[in-house]
């Protein structure tokens, strides 16, 4: 399970979460940037902005096509990975570390409940 890291939770819509505390780190999955191919440019919102569960907060392009970002959970975003405005392929590169994308505070704890493990991820990726 190399590609998905154990401490991280999962969305169907191929978004990770770390949880430290009351905040969460958010980026896209191995399969989501493998599946996308180079990614050329990613739109983050604003700190500051309010993000709310399975709804879009940015999008990521790439030499495929352009998809939305989902919020894993509700709250409000107190951290932009700025280094991903000049170098997007952090993305591709390093999708758990580098390749972060938003820091949000979160403003329903158990919101994280509904999201799904590494082992439950890797086995809903390998339905498709």
């Amino acid at each position: 399970m190399a590609n998905y890291p154990d401490d991280l939770q999962y969305t169907k819509d191929h978004e990770w979460i770390r949880i430290t505390g009351d905040t969460g780190r958010v980026g896209i999955t191995f399969y989501a940037q493998d599946s996308l191919g180079d990614v050329v440019y990613v739109d983050l919102p604003k700190v500051g902005t309010t993000v709310k569960a399975n709804e879009p907060f940015g999008s990521v392009e790439s030499v495929k096509a352009v998809s939305e970002l989902f919020s894993p959970v509700s709250g409000e975003v107190i951290e932009v990975n700025t280094k991903l405005a000049d170098a997007p392929e952090l993305v591709n590169t390093s999708p758990y570390d580098e390749g972060w994308m938003i820091v949000i505070r979160l403003s329903n704890p158990g919101e994280v409940d509904a999201l799904l493990s590494a082992a439950e991820y890797e086995d809903f990726i390998n339905e498709k």
